[in-house]
């Protein structure tokens, strides 16, 4: 029987440096909306634009940049 890699626990977002790249499927839950509005913001310049890595077949997006973005949301909903 094949041994596989136990997965970690993810850390929390909010505990991420603002260096750390984070994929799609962990930017989903904090993000107010579904993936095709993600990537019709992205394309608008309406959201950070992520990093191709691995020769374009992955996908990330700095946590540092999504963080300003949405701390650029709470203030404009605040105002």
């Amino acid at each position: 029987m094949p041994k596989t890699k136990p997965r970690s626990t993810p850390l929390p977002l909010s505990d991420l440096p603002d260096c750390a790249l984070v994929r799609e499927r962990q930017l989903l839950p904090v993000l107010p909306f579904a993936p095709v509005t993600l990537w019709r913001k992205v394309k608008a310049g309406a959201f950070p634009s992520p990093h191709r890595l691995e020769n374009g077949r992955i996908t990330a997006w700095r946590w540092g940049d999504v963080r300003q973005w949405l701390e650029a949301q709470t203030r404009q909903e605040a105002a």
